[in-house]
């Protein structure tokens, strides 16, 4: 039988925190009857984050290490659904502010039949535990932006927990314009707004999403920027826009392979 879930963790310089996150959800994932496998798309770091991997890869081969030139998380991410084999698939930040206990109500929902699933840090059933006053208030700032501009309805396009079915995350990571081929070089681990054109996409497409309410830990470390990170993330969200006033989704299915810079 076929991997019924695949897990993508995205990776940049996470030498010190992924063995960590690697114990937690190797424990998670094998107390669990599942057919899976996790894979760690390392966007090009220069640390020891290869070298972890690769040496629990050799412990268990369903962990799986994809070498990648440093793109950014967005196309690490969209290497990571590509090498996927599983039936859903997931990705989860490297630092598990999100807890590996979402992926099992995740794959509940798509088992039961929707196309996506987001981790949302927003509304009754959602915590924030320990964030920064200032990052939250530039989070909403930034998503009612989003919400005037493009998502009307959901409150957290950010978290970094998201589920798919594998043939939906091809479509919409087949559609995406940002961060493609390129464009936009990504330097070090910024933050982008990758997550606001897929979910445009999915609602364009008329894809089912399901929020699932999460708690979320500030995790000491954070590589996230917030004023750096908002302005860049709101340039993505105008061009994201203007992207779909000219009908630039509209087109036909591109190929999810990537031409590399300077090919």
């Amino acid at each position: 039988m076929g991997v019924e879930l695949s897990v993508i963790v995205p990776a940049f310089n996470e030498e010190r925190r992924l063995p960590g996150t690697l114990a937690a959800a190797y424990a998670y994932l094998t107390a669990r009857d599942w057919r899976w496998e996790l894979l760690v798309a390392d966007d090009g770091s220069d640390d020891r984050t290869p070298e972890i991997v690769r040496e629990w890869s050799e412990r268990d081969a369903r962990i799986r290490l994809l070498r990648l030139p440093h793109r950014g998380k967005a196309a690490a991410v969209r290497s990571g659904i590509l090498a996927a084999s599983g039936a859903y698939v997931v990705f989860t930040d490297a630092d598990l502010s999100t807890p590996i206990d979402y992926l099992e109500p995740a794959l509940r929902l798509l088992r039961e039949g929707w196309d996506i699933v987001i981790g949302s840090r927003e509304g009754a059933l959602a915590r924030r535990i320990g964030e920064p006053w200032y990052r939250h208030a530039m989070g909403r700032i930034y998503n009612r932006l989003v919400q005037w501009l493009l998502l009307p309805g959901i409150d957290d396009t950010q978290c970094g927990f998201k589920g798919f079915r594998r043939d939906v995350a091809l479509d919409l990571f087949g559609r995406m314009l940002l961060y493609r081929n390129g464009q936009r070089p990504v330097r070090g681990p910024r933050v982008t707004g990758f997550d606001v054109e897929v979910l445009y996409i999915a609602r364009r497409r008329g894809y089912r999403i399901a929020i699932l309410p999460v708690t979320w830990r500030h995790v000491e470390g954070s590589k996230v920027r917030p004023l750096v990170d908002g302005l860049l993330m709101l340039r993505d969200v105008v061009t994201v826009r203007l992207n779909a006033w000219r009908g630039a989704y509209d087109g036909d299915l591109l190929p999810l392979e990537e031409r590399l810079p300077g090919d």
